[in-house]
């Protein structure tokens, strides 16, 4: 077995930033994330968000690429919401293309998890770090942004 200390703050919205995250949806939303991320032995220490997009802080061991990992939680989710929860020809539960990653230390691993855990507060109080909340436009993404 190997030994690996890999933190990532991941962040990704819904399309078009659209409020599809309502408060019912969250918890069963949260829980199928992280059961996919524990199913592909992936360490979830945070997740939360406001109602068009999610935070993640995450481990995911090094023979996973980050690509591929949110790949598979967005398509995973939106496929999983669409036939559970929203009813044939209504309004689909969908994810923007790409997504926000930003590695860290293990001395930053407990900033990011109170960030994250506090996501609504952040937002409300209008506190949120500028750079982690972007809002990624297809047409002309941050740089740090990664489309997927």
């Amino acid at each position: 077995m190997a030994l690996w200390r890999l933190y990532y703050h991941l962040i990704w919205a819904t399309k078009e930033r659209q409020p599809l995250i309502q408060l019912e949806l969250e918890a069963p939303l949260y829980n199928y994330i992280i059961g996919k991320a524990d199913a592909k032995s992936c360490i979830v220490h945070a997740i939360g968000g406001i109602e068009d997009h999610v935070h993640l802080v995450v481990s995911i061991p090094p023979h996973i690429s980050i690509a591929d990992f949110v790949k598979n939680l967005k398509g995973s989710s939106s496929h999983y919401f669409n036939t559970t929860f929203f009813a044939p020809k209504s309004h689909k539960f969908a994810w923007q293309e790409g997504y926000g990653v930003f590695s860290l230390g293990s001395k930053q691993l407990e900033q990011a998890v109170i960030y994250v855990q506090n996501q609504k507060t952040h937002h409300s109080q209008k506190t949120a770090i500028a750079y982690l909340e972007q809002v990624a436009h297809e047409d002309d993404p941050p740089k740090y942004w990664h489309q997927t």
